[in-house]
């Protein structure tokens, strides 16, 4: 089986995780931390706002059984593309919107669907998501793994 990553940052990282878990095709999740300065941070130094770092679900799939541009769908829906820096009560850059394409490929299918979205008239405000290259990924501490599965379910506030 040939596998890619994808790697999305749209708010608390637990909710994401959840929303891509069982998805068919999806191999694996975690939850991690990217796109800042900080080497191996911890979950206190991210949420101290001085790393830079995005909390991000990484994802592993099978793109014969589901396709990037599926889970970009997914992506859109399981949070708030407008809003900068926030989603729903949690603020701070950590919890920013963003997709971090790892191939050229990914880069074009991601910016044509933010495009597409854009213009689809769901929104009322504009679009706020990054889009930017993938940066190393460091893993979140174990017990932030697959929160939700481990308590018996529950969600994020979207």
């Amino acid at each position: 089986m040939t596998t890619e990553l994808a790697t999305f940052g749209a708010g608390c990282f637990w909710g994401v995780e959840e929303a891509f878990r069982n998805v068919p095709g999806v191999v694996s999740t975690s939850v991690g931390y990217t796109g800042g300065t900080t080497e191996n941070p911890t979950y206190e130094d991210v949420c101290g706002k001085k790393t830079g770092h995005a909390e991000v679900v990484q994802i592993v799939f099978d793109p014969a059984k589901i396709t990037y541009e599926q889970l970009l769908n997914i992506f859109w829906e399981c949070h708030d593309p407008t809003t900068l820096n926030r989603q729903g009560p949690d603020v701070g850059s950590q919890y920013r919107s963003a997709i971090f394409y790892h191939s050229p490929n990914q880069q074009k299918i991601a910016e044509h669907s933010k495009a597409v979205l854009a213009k689809s008239g769901l929104h009322a405000l504009p679009i706020v998501t990054e889009i930017v290259p993938a940066q190393a990924y460091w893993q979140a501490e174990d017990y932030h793994q697959q929160y939700f599965a481990k308590r018996g379910g529950g969600s994020c506030h979207l």
